[in-house]
């Protein structure tokens, strides 16, 4: 239900007292943003725990397959988020196609981006000849790193904000009216980014999920489409998108993960069916 009413906006932690800006470094000619670092630092550590994982017995590719699927996923998150967030959250751009290019004006969608991501293992996998469902699984447990630090990185610029409330640490966003709001976007970085990755942490180093293809990517489609699903119920729609959540009872993001909650369940279900004998292409002992 949608919170209709305004709490005490004197008694509320206004955003600008946290002294943050989303600019991280400013050299006049030149600014580094901490959207553009979070990023940066979500490529990087996803790469380090990527060969961390490759380095385990069963591994589905070799560290050279791990330096061009940086290349691919990179350019994946970039062109799948971008054509993503302009066709499901603003169309109107599409009436000035060279818009769309503008990535430095913000706009971009999870969901595309996993698509993206995922075409990009697939052409790897196609040229490698490797299995494309096992890559999947060791990506996916990486991915929490840039969801969390995009997070975190949407809360520093005071952008995509939660709904009306009434709860203590409620705060105030410069461009969200003298409303006390929820801070959805740590709920976020904790819920798709920590949580996330202490659940894919535990499968893979504790569990034989690794040996079972698609268990840990189907996990991951599962948690992180629950924790959006739960949290777009605190978070408000985009304001072009009002009339539509409205409309349909769910928001954008709501719908958008409902299939990646379906495909998770499915992936799961049917992990133990697929799985076999591992040889190794990087580590040092067979699996069976």
């Amino acid at each position: 239900m949608i919170l209709t009413f305004l709490a005490d906006a004197t008694a509320a932690l206004r955003f600008e007292s946290l002294g943050l800006s989303p600019v991280a470094l400013d050299l006049g000619f030149f600014q580094l943003r901490w959207y553009s670092l979070a990023y940066i630092a979500g490529i990087l550590i996803g790469w380090w725990y990527l060969l961390k994982l490759l380095a385990q017995p069963g591994a589905p590719m070799a560290r050279r397959h791990a330096d061009d699927m940086v290349f691919y996923a990179t350019l994946g998150i970039l062109l799948g988020g971008r054509l993503a967030y302009v066709t499901f959250y603003q169309p109107d751009i599409w009436q000035n196609p060279v818009d769309v290019l503008k990535l430095w004006e913000g706009g971009m969608s999870f969901h595309g981006g996993v698509i993206g991501v995922s075409l990009g293992i697939i052409y790897l996998a196609w040229k490698n000849k490797l299995q494309w469902l096992r890559i999947h699984d060791y990506v996916a447990c990486c991915v929490p790193f840039g969801l969390f630090f995009g997070r975190i990185a949407n809360f520093v610029n005071g952008e995509l904000w939660g709904r009306a409330t009434d709860v203590p640490w409620g705060m105030i966003f410069p461009r969200g009216g003298d409303v006390v709001r929820h801070p959805s976007q740590l709920y976020e970085a904790g819920l798709e980014g920590v949580l996330l990755f202490a659940v894919l942490w535990f499968l893979f180093w504790k569990t034989d999920a690794r040996y079972q293809p698609g268990k840990l990517v189907g996990t991951f489609l599962l948690g992180y489409g629950l924790s959006r699903f739960t949290v777009e119920y605190f978070r408000e729609p985009d304001s072009q998108l009002m009339e539509f959540a409205y409309r349909t009872h769910l928001s954008m993001g709501q719908w958008l993960t409902v299939p990646m909650i379906l495909g998770g369940l499915y992936l799961i279900a049917t992990a133990k069916g697929r799985r076999q004998r591992v040889e190794p292409i990087a580590g040092d002992q067979s699996v069976a």
